[in-house]
């Protein structure tokens, strides 16, 4: 009986994949948990807490400030926008009433009209992070009501949660999800609480029922955080690489560019290195007073483009030497023959307070096309470097905890 039950059972877990058409390149957006965190307080920080007026705010800036033009559409509420207790007599999720008061319709609408998507975080487990309820025992009842809201993207975290119940759980959700008939960007975190005992994602199935999915832990506002972040993907990367692709990415968690963490430099390191890694372009920071400088990384329409490479391959660390790092990924155009175009980073890990010049020949670069590559700077769409060959030495000069990003065109 056992026997003839499995080859049923495996057709009720296709059954349930999320299979979407959604995130076929990297979702790009805005979210409010890495800059704005679990500020309520809008009496002593009316900027600043999570209310309407927090994203209605930031929406306005994403079409104003040129963000929504260079792909950014998603605007995302994190953590903190609930009240503590559902509603008595429908058990629904109730947005808070002080700081949401005209419910989140009203928001979404905005959201919309400026040509936006709207996004929503929740929870697996019983509560969320920050202590309001989560979906855990109302998950077909939530799952329709973001699609009332008009819901666009959601965020589910896995707080108060059993690990050992996110194999079924998530996929259930993504399930129900789909079912309202309302398309929504279904954005899993289980990879990351399997990480912390130390397990090994189940990959096939994120694949099957994510459209992305968070790997690891949290991201701060610092250098550190962001190269601690780097260093999971690159020794994680024979398990997760191959997985991330056109509606299913690896999560490698917010940008932090604007904030108070990260260098001019330090900035393009972050999103040249989030390129390469085809992960989703979600920004955290206050759109209001991130300066001109960083806002041109932000927009960069080159680096933009390969993050959003049609072909969706997720790109490597490829090697170190003399604490540089080489993070290389395929991209278009290809020639004739198959041959990728490759986006280069080469990121100094280096702290002895000087440019530090550096040649690699381009095997070593694992780049093989016969009649070369054009080579251009990501980051200065003035500076072309020339055509180098198979057997040519290619030189750069990459300052401390800085990055050189370059496009290998393949001829």
């Amino acid at each position: 009986m056992l026997y003839a039950l499995v080859p049923l059972l495996l057709l009720l877990h296709e059954g349930l994949a999320l299979d979407n058409g959604l995130a076929l390149t990297p979702p790009m957006g805005w979210m409010s948990w890495q800059r704005f965190r679990c500020i309520t307080d809008c009496d002593t920080y009316p900027d600043e807490c999570i209310s309407e007026q927090l994203f209605s705010r930031h929406a306005d800036l994403l079409v104003s400030e040129g963000y929504a033009a260079a792909g950014y559409e998603y605007v995302i509420i994190d953590d903190c926008w609930l009240e503590k207790e559902r509603d008595q007599k429908t058990n629904k999720l109730v947005p808070d009433r002080n700081r949401f008061p005209r419910g989140l319709n009203v928001l979404a609408d905005h959201i919309h009209n400026k040509g936006l998507k709207f996004g929503l975080y929740q929870d697996y487990g019983t509560n969320t992070c920050a202590g309001y309820p989560g979906v855990i025992n109302h998950m077909e009842l939530d799952a329709q009501t973001f699609a009332n809201w008009d819901v666009d993207y959601v965020k589910l975290d896995g707080c108060y949660a059993n690990v050992s119940d996110m194999a079924l759980g998530y996929p259930e959700f993504g399930r129900l999800l789909n079912s309202t008939g309302r398309p929504m960007v279904y954005s899993c975190s289980w990879p990351a609480y399997q990480s912390e005992l130390n397990e090994l994602p189940d990959f096939e199935s994120l694949k099957k029922h994510c459209n992305l999915w968070r790997n690891w832990d949290d991201i701060d506002d610092s250098l550190e955080s962001v190269m601690q972040i780097m260093d999971y993907f690159g020794k994680n990367q024979e398990s997760m690489q191959q997985h991330g692709g056109p509606g299913h990415w690896n999560d490698p968690d917010m940008l932090i560019l604007g904030n108070y963490g990260l260098s001019y430099d330090q900035s393009k390191l972050q999103m040249a290195i989030w390129a390469v890694l085809a992960a989703p372009l979600i920004m955290s920071n206050d759109l209001a007073y991130v300066r001109p400088e960083i806002k041109e990384i932000l927009q960069n329409r080159d680096v933009i483009a390969v993050n959003q490479d049609p072909l969706g391959i997720q790109g490597r660390r490829l090697l170190l030497k003399n604490d540089i790092e080489v993070w290389r990924r395929p991209i278009t155009p290809q020639t004739d023959g198959n041959e990728y175009s490759y986006a280069v980073a080469f990121v100094s890990r280096r702290t002895d307070g000087a440019p530090y010049s550096i040649k690699f020949t381009l095997k070593e670069l694992s780049l093989k096309n016969k009649n070369g590559y054009a080579v251009k700077d990501l980051f200065d769409s003035n500076t072309n470097l020339g055509v180098f060959q198979s057997e040519s030495y290619f030189s750069t000069r990459v300052i401390p905890n800085g990055v050189n990003f370059y496009k290998f065109t393949a001829l």
